[in-house]
């Protein structure tokens, strides 16, 4: 087993792992959820969630990481990205009429993955799917031994404009009928353009440029901006998630690590949920990390790992 300070060995970063199994997985409506599963689970099984608009592909690195870990990993694309089809005519518009429907199909595959076998069970969530994790665990869905969130969308960076202004703007949106378009041109296209993406997200311009050529390759699972209704439902979501009651009941040990200068959610606010859960510990990284921090450059991806792995082994025995 290798050593929190030297993960694993590198791994081509563009090829899928050997000796892992993509299929897809049925919700209990029939929609196929496009699923990946790697590794022996002689130290156990841990169930990875991405974030908006991510695809398995983007988190090969640290999936392989944690099965030479020992870990038996599983990761899926939410309904609507990725490689499990759209809910609107346009393909790169990310689009959910409802949170809900996330959180009912998050909480039958765990169920699903929990009785795939024995062992200390662990769930990490990164962003949109930390923000899943947490509040499937605060409306009640059986709580793996750990759990670990990756700056999750607790809250979101909407700056400049003021919360009150953005949810004005969706709500007014979704109400003239716009609620499946995309709220917004993604930056990236150009030189210039794909970096202020890239900085938005990593420091590291080939890990960045490793999600643009799996979109190259495979555009079935490239998406891009998402739609009114997305932005309105994770307003609402949010709001609700760090403001009620449910989020304090919370008692799985739970580790957080986020950014400091992330742009994409907002860090206050998971300082202000934290505050709330007792079994929770938080890890704020400086300047030197971005939203994507398992995909960050070497020095905060192998800390973040380390802590992640530390944490593990003293929690999910």
């Amino acid at each position: 087993m290798d050593s929190p300070d030297f993960p694993s060995m590198p791994i081509d970063r563009r090829a899928w792992p050997a000796g892992g199994r993509l299929d897809y997985w049925s919700a209990p409506d029939g929609w196929p959820i496009r699923r990946y599963r790697l590794g022996s689970g002689a130290r156990g099984r841990m169930l990875v969630l991405g974030g908006r608009g991510d695809m398995i592909e983007k988190y090969l690195e640290v999936i392989h990481h944690w099965a030479s870990r020992g870990w038996a990993v599983t990761s899926f694309d939410w309904r609507g990205q990725g490689g499990s089809g759209r809910l609107t005519d346009d393909p790169m518009c990310g689009h959910i009429d409802d949170y809900a429907v996330w959180i009912s199909d998050l909480r039958a595959l765990a169920a699903d993955w929990r009785a795939e076998g024995e062992g200390p069970l662990v769930m990490l969530g990164h962003s949109m799917g930390g923000h899943m994790l947490l509040r499937a665990l605060a409306e009640g869905m059986m709580p793996p031994d750990a759990a670990v969130a990756v700056a999750p969308m607790l809250g979101v960076h909407s700056a400049p404009l003021p919360r009150w202004l953005a949810v004005a703007i969706a709500w007014a949106m979704v109400r003239l009928g716009f609620g499946e378009r995309q709220a917004w041109t993604q930056k990236e296209g150009t030189d210039r353009l794909d970096r202020i993406r890239q900085r938005r997200l990593t420091h590291d311009p080939d890990r960045y440029a490793d999600e643009l050529w799996w979109r190259d390759h495979s555009r079935d699972i490239a998406l891009g901006s998402p739609s009114w209704t997305w932005v309105l439902e994770a307003l609402r979501s949010t709001r609700s998630l760090a403001d009620g009651d449910a989020i304090a009941r919370i008692a799985t040990p739970l580790l957080i690590l986020a950014a400091r200068e992330d742009r994409l959610v907002s860090t206050p606010a998971i300082r202000r949920v934290v505050g709330r859960i007792a079994s929770a510990r938080l890890h704020v990284y400086g300047p030197e990390a971005a939203h994507e921090i398992l995909r960050e450059s070497d020095p905060v991806r192998l800390d973040a790992l380390g802590r992640i792995d530390a944490f593990l082994d003293e929690t999910a025995r």
